[in-house]
């Protein structure tokens, strides 16, 4: 559910941005702006603007599709707090993706960055721990286990990082796709035990 109300806000935020950019010149992610002028809550608020169309919806249905299943995975280890715990998710993976970025670029007055695609690679792969097994559709139409596509899209998004030769924030989704992983251990270490025999026990 949680994740469902996250979906409609960025939905509606985002949509409203397109039309008025001042929005998201208030909301967008500049390093500059969050190191040198203190103003923080751009570390989570350039998660509500995107920079077009195609860019929130596939954001958008892949967090829905991705956060109604790791809510469920919440529920049923986490009880009462899944919610909450889907809430430290989301905002923490928004600021540790951005980790990178804020000290790379925090003299760059130019550079910035929209989206929630962290946030959303960290729902990916917070799934993938809780199924490793569990079948992804690789462009919508390929099967491929989730252990299988999280270290091809790793490994992608190293590379991809490293050339610098597109406009896509790579390292955003990288540390993303690296908290959601770890998340589960980090809050309950067990929980590593969990993904190992699930991993073994094909």
């Amino acid at each position: 559910m949680i994740s469902l109300i996250i979906v409609l806000i960025t939905i509606g935020i985002s949509v409203y941005a397109f039309y008025n950019p001042g929005l998201t010149n208030k909301l967008n992610f500049k390093p500059n702006l969050v190191f040198h002028n203190f103003q923080v809550h751009r570390l989570i608020t350039h998660a509500l603007v995107h920079a077009d169309w195609m860019h929130l919806l596939v954001n958008m249905y892949v967090l829905y599709v991705f956060g109604g299943v790791v809510e469920q995975y919440f529920a049923i280890f986490f009880g009462m707090n899944a919610e909450l715990h889907f809430i430290q998710l989301y905002i923490g993976s928004l600021i540790f993706s951005s980790g990178y970025s804020l000290f790379k670029h925090k003299n760059n007055y130019y550079y910035s960055a929209v989206g929630a695609s962290g946030a959303v690679m960290a729902v990916v792969f917070t799934s993938i721990f809780f199924d490793p097994w569990n079948m992804l559709y690789f462009f919508g139409i390929i099967p491929i286990p989730g252990i299988v596509f999280g270290g091809l899209y790793l490994a992608y998004s190293f590379y991809m990082n490293k050339k610098g030769t597109d406009n896509i924030g790579h390292d955003a989704h990288l540390l993303g796709a690296i908290f959601g992983f770890l998340y589960p251990i980090l809050v309950e270490p067990p929980l590593l035990k969990h993904f190992i025999e699930t991993l073994l026990n094909r």
